[in-house]
């Protein structure tokens, strides 16, 4: 089988699970036999164009000359059996379905985020949930409310390329959904069903887990979307010492509020950013990870690694994580709002019910922590994973 990977890849500078995806994703393909012929661009080429091609830029969303001719030739060249599209902008334009089709080539689409509707990507402005373009022709909101890079003209353009493209996007043959959460947001687009597939993103398996550590972990960029903030306000209503220590590793315009917070208290301690090696040690201290966002986030990778090592969740009741923790059929749910699932638990994104479930989280680790390996082992495991994109690419 013959694949060609397209994936603009965001900037280095800027952190990016989705380039982590991609990279480990074509290797999982070619170690099974696959062979990929990887399309990439990626913004940091942007800072060495011309001035000519700098001028051109802001059109690269709806349409680039330069991405369709050279994917013409490649096409041409390989002909391979299916597309597969990650994210497109800013230099390769959805134009690439376009360009594929022309050539009679199936396109499969992973959907990372809201992009389809929203131009940002993210349902997030202004510190809360927002979906305020949804069902619109045109996302008037995201122009008016600055929400692509800051800016009213480029905001209007990212609402013009989603407006002009939407029947590029229904003319995806099949859309890969990572969560139950993202199927959902496609149906809503649009979509119909028998184009959608729901199969999540893997990592690599660490082995065997070790017997549980103590206390809370919560790894992860230190912004207010990932909760962090929440968190604190919920760990205050407790008794300093009362829930074991609490463990923050990351970094991010929230930082100082974290290394006050360790500075305050004795059960909280800061870790900073870690590396590989480090996040590992960190789920080997841990009972229970935390992954506690306040917008719909897609799937936190966070939460793959913990159950990979054999660590149950407890996260907000948004977007993937009910999916990642095996909520979507909820085990029980108590009257505090607590949701028991397969790996962990959910809670509303709110400190009293945060506050409140942290004890019996705590007491129902060790219960709880065998089914959250077997989660990653049966769903996130690369053999299993790998296995269902060959499935949808045969079908194509």
């Amino acid at each position: 089988m013959r694949v060609i990977v397209a994936h603009n890849r965001y900037r280095e500078a800027q952190p990016s699970g989705e380039n982590t995806i991609v990279d480990q994703e074509i290797g999982q393909l070619r170690a099974a036999g696959v062979e990929v012929f990887p399309f990439l661009r990626s913004s940091d080429e942007i800072a060495r164009f011309s001035t000519a091609d700098k001028a051109l830029l802001p059109l690269s969303p709806i349409y680039s000359p330069r991405a369709q001719q050279d994917l013409s030739r490649l096409i041409t060249e390989h002909r391979p059996d299916v597309l597969h599209l990650h994210n497109p902008y800013p230099l390769l334009s959805p134009w690439v379905v376009r360009t594929a089709h022309k050539h009679r080539v199936p396109v499969v689409q992973t959907v990372h985020n809201y992009r389809q509707v929203c131009s940002s990507g993210l349902y997030f402005r202004d510190g809360r949930i927002c979906q305020d373009c949804r069902g619109r022709a045109l996302g008037v909101p995201a122009i008016v409310h600055r929400c692509y890079r800051g800016s009213r003209a480029q905001s209007a353009l990212m609402a013009t390329t989603l407006a002009i493209h939407r029947p590029t996007w229904r003319s995806v043959d099949r859309y890969i959904a990572l969560t139950s959460g993202i199927a959902n947001h496609l149906r809503d687009y649009g979509i119909p069903e028998d184009r959608i597939v729901v199969k999540p993103n893997g990592i690599p398996d660490p082995g065997a887990p070790s017997p549980l550590g103590d206390g809370f972990l919560f790894f992860g960029r230190l912004s207010p979307e990932k909760g962090v903030g929440l968190l604190l306000d919920a760990w205050r209503r407790h008794p300093d010492g009362a829930l074991g220590p609490l463990r923050i590793a990351g970094d991010g315009e929230l930082r100082p509020l974290v290394e006050e917070a360790a500075a305050q208290r004795a059960d909280v301690e800061f870790l900073g950013p870690l590396d590989r090696a480090g996040v590992a040690a960190a789920l080997r201290s841990a009972a229970v990870v935390l992954t506690v966002p306040t917008w719909h986030d897609v799937l936190p990778t966070v939460v793959i690694e913990a159950l990979a090592a054999g660590r149950p969740v407890l996260g907000t009741a948004l977007g993937g994580i009910p999916y990642l923790v095996g909520a979507d059929e909820p085990a029980a749910t108590t009257g505090a709002g607590l949701t028991t699932g397969e790996a962990g638990w959910l809670v509303p994104p709110d400190p009293a019910a945060l506050a409140a479930a942290l004890p019996t989280v705590r007491a129902a680790a060790a219960t709880v922590a065998p089914h959250a390996r077997a989660r990653y082992q049966r769903t996130f495991h690369p053999d299993v994973v790998t296995g269902q994109l060959l499935d949808i690419y045969a079908k194509m």
